[in-house]
């Protein structure tokens, strides 16, 4: 299986913060090179569907993108839930973690890791 990177633009967007965040991640689990950061979704969650964020390799119904040296794995029939949205990272008093902007979600929940479209 061929893990080619695509050189096409990626459905989702990283803030600055966020892929510092992964790098650190990366680093610091020694995350083996041929894994990148899988983005998708899965039912469930208190709105219908919920986020999926991970390291894992790529699979043969995977896309693959290089954002700014990260490898997004990103299963292609997830992209229609996705695109758009972009992930932060928050680390401040009230709340340290990866947040999901996603204009397809119709409806969100107050933890903003599950969602309605």
């Amino acid at each position: 299986m061929a893990t080619a990177v695509s050189t096409k633009l990626a459905p989702i967007s990283l803030t600055a913060r966020a892929l510092e965040e992964v790098r650190n991640i990366l680093i610091e689990k020694n995350v083996p090179a041929e894994y990148g950061l899988r983005v998708g979704v899965q039912g469930g969650g208190c709105s219908g569907m919920s986020y999926l964020l991970g390291f894992d390799k790529a699979k043969d119904q995977d896309e693959t993108f290089d954002l700014d040296g990260v490898l997004l794995i990103m299963d292609k029939k997830h992209a229609m839930y996705v695109l758009g949205m972009e992930v932060d990272f928050q680390d401040g008093l009230n709340a340290r973690g990866f947040v999901f902007n996603n204009p397809q979600a119709k409806s969100t929940c107050g933890c903003g890791s599950s969602f309605s479209s």
